[in-house]
């Protein structure tokens, strides 16, 4: 295979494809004839994916140790990705502390580590995958966010920390998103609400989740595929939830 026609094909990497979203993605986008995925996981192994196993290249990142995602950029610029999606993110953390509902409840280690996993990750990663896109071919560099990180939307206050941290995430995308646009004018930047997925992240809180409103990771990850190609680069930049839908600021 010649530069010229490796170049023209479809390649993805995926930050998080060890997670119930992140490997339902690497199965649809095998589907849809991705002929490379990179599978970036923590423990670096194979993602638990049915369809592409095949086409998957597992590779390890800690998005708290830089030196991780430069390595993992490293091994993609051969043959960079023209779809990057990140699925990492945190609602609850390891010890079991959940959102707070006031003020009153705010833990500045807390805050400080829901933050590291949802804005300063996803941050890290595209500075040093943002660089891998080629000027003249079109790129997606899509997140995880949430629709609780809109401020126009936020009627019931409260999670202080999950959604302070999915704003800021919004507003990194939207500078990344006017500073690349200038050098890359097929690229795209976007979040992504995938709805409440039937994951470890969103199971302490289905129980008050609307019928026919939990989702598979399955139909989630086809969703929001399916907004990303309809989107151009006018939309780069904004937040949009699994129907398409922009999400307010």
């Amino acid at each position: 295979m010649d530069n010229q026609e490796n170049a023209a094909q479809p390649r993805a990497a995926i930050f998080g494809a060890s997670g119930g979203i992140g490997a339902a993605f690497c199965n649809a986008l095998a589907a849809d004839g991705f002929k490379r995925i990179y599978a970036g996981s923590r423990s670096g192994g194979m993602p638990d994916v049915s369809f592409g196993r095949e086409v998957c290249l597992p590779f390890t990142f800690d998005l708290g140790q830089e030196d991780t995602l430069e390595g993992a950029a490293d091994l993609m610029r051969a043959s960079p990705p023209n779809l990057v999606i990140v699925a990492t993110g945190a609602l609850t953390l390891p010890d079991g502390s959940g959102p707070e509902r006031s003020y009153k409840k705010i833990d500045a280690d807390h805050m400080a580590q829901v933050f590291a996993v949802n804005t300063i990750g996803p941050a890290m990663i595209a500075k040093h995958m943002l660089p891998l896109f080629a000027r003249d071919k079109p790129c997606v560099f899509a997140v995880l966010s949430a629709r609780v990180g809109s401020i126009g939307d936020n009627n019931l206050g409260g999670w202080h920390s999950y959604r302070a941290s999915k704003a800021a995430l919004n507003m990194l995308l939207r500078n990344f998103a006017l500073e690349l646009g200038r050098t890359h004018k097929n690229a795209i930047v976007a979040g992504l609400h995938p709805g409440t997925v039937d994951t470890e992240l969103s199971e302490p809180f289905q129980g008050n989740v609307p019928d026919g409103k939990l989702f598979t990771p399955e139909f989630s990850a086809r969703a929001m595929l399916d907004v990303l190609v309809g989107l151009s680069p006018e939309d780069s930049g904004s937040v949009f939830d699994w129907q398409g839908k922009r999400i307010p600021e």
